[in-house]
């Protein structure tokens, strides 16, 4: 499972690297494997990610993979609501996936990476990183 590099204000450099990458392909040039991204606007956003209650749950769901929901939330001994909607923020960025038997049976929540990297650029204020997002 690879892991997820997690960073603040590069949308910029992200899309340039992506438009490179694409030119390289229709090339025909061979292209190593590139490390999954997760860019945020602001450390505000940031934030959402790495608050407390999701990184408990993210490491409650690497260390008993539980098989449901309710199970994960028993574990971090939270509401099932809370703990749903944490997880379903965490599957909106990408960072978990749910897993179902399809047959109606509690979704599975699955790390989709092994660990987060962060890299935070400590930038000129010019660049509004800690500002929030509108």
């Amino acid at each position: 499972m690879p892991t997820l590099k997690v960073t603040v204000g590069e949308a910029e450099t992200l899309h340039e690297q992506t438009r490179n990458r694409l030119k390289a392909a229709q090339a025909g040039e061979e292209l190593e494997d590139a490390q999954p991204t997760l860019n945020f606007e602001s450390y505000a956003e940031l934030s959402r990610l790495l608050s407390p209650k999701n990184l408990e749950l993210l490491e409650a769901i690497a260390n008993h993979h539980p098989e449901s929901i309710r199970e994960a939330a028993e574990l971090v001994d939270r509401d099932y609501k809370q703990v749903h909607k944490n997880l379903s923020e965490l599957a909106d960025l990408g960072v978990i996936e749910f897993e179902s038997d399809g047959d109606g049976h509690p979704k599975t929540p699955i790390l989709a990476y092994d660990g987060i990297e962060i890299d935070i650029p400590f930038v000129d204020s010019s660049n509004n990183v800690g500002a929030a997002a509108p």
